[in-house]
């Protein structure tokens, strides 16, 4: 059985202080954020719910991605979303060296940077990354984007409900919220997130990017 939490544990922020986890506010901001992408159809669904919203999210996406859907990226940037790097084949930072570790994300980045905007925001695949690959990725000026709140849209073994729920029941102002704009994900994607959007409404939340 996989193994991951819902809530990430107050003292793993705390261990883990150097990465960003959420962003405490008194303005009832939270942080909506979507990985693995750009992917037909997913992400431009996901970009015509969050219109209907007006809601502003960062898609943190794969550089390869990005080379394979160019239009769809630039439907992201032009409708005044955030881009985080996710590397560019989408690596597990445990199983991965340093020096190609690093050398996929600046491909990644480069992918970004054709589309004349620059980003310095990561987020590690599986939320994988080790202390010397973030200490080298931080003086190169990038902030590490982990998350508060994770949909767990990806495990295809919890219901449509249980997905959420994930969501709904650990949502305060601050939290950076991870769903995914990829196949593997979209049956939970597709039915969580306009009900999480809507719930975001009612509660008076409001969007924020991150940069």
């Amino acid at each position: 059985m996989r193994f991951y939490w819902i809530k990430t544990n107050t003292i793993i922020k705390r261990i883990f202080s150097n990465y960003i986890w959420d962003i405490p506010n008194r303005n009832n901001k939270i942080y909506l954020t979507f990985d693995d992408g750009p992917t037909p159809e997913i992400t431009e669904w996901v970009l015509e719910k969050l219109d209907q919203h007006n809601a502003k999210a960062t898609f943190f996406c794969i550089g390869k991605n990005i080379e394979a859907q160019p239009i769809i990226f630039k439907k992201i940037i032009a409708k005044g979303h955030a881009i985080g790097n996710h590397t560019f084949n989408h690596l597990n930072g445990w199983k991965t060296t340093t020096e190609e570790y690093l050398k996929n994300i600046t491909l990644c980045e480069q992918s970004i940077l054709k589309h004349k905007l620059p980003s310095k925001v990561f987020r590690p695949p599986y939320g994988k990354i080790n202390s010397i690959q973030a200490k080298k990725l931080r003086r190169k000026g990038y902030k590490i984007i982990m998350w508060d709140v994770l949909s767990a849209d990806f495990d295809q073994s919890i219901t449509n409900e249980k997905c959420l729920k994930n969501v709904v029941e650990n949502i305060k102002p601050g939290s950076i919220i991870v769903f995914h704009d990829s196949q593997k994900a979209s049956d939970n994607l597709k039915y969580a997130l306009p009900k999480v959007l809507y719930f975001i409404d009612k509660k008076n939340f409001s969007y924020e990017i991150i940069s």
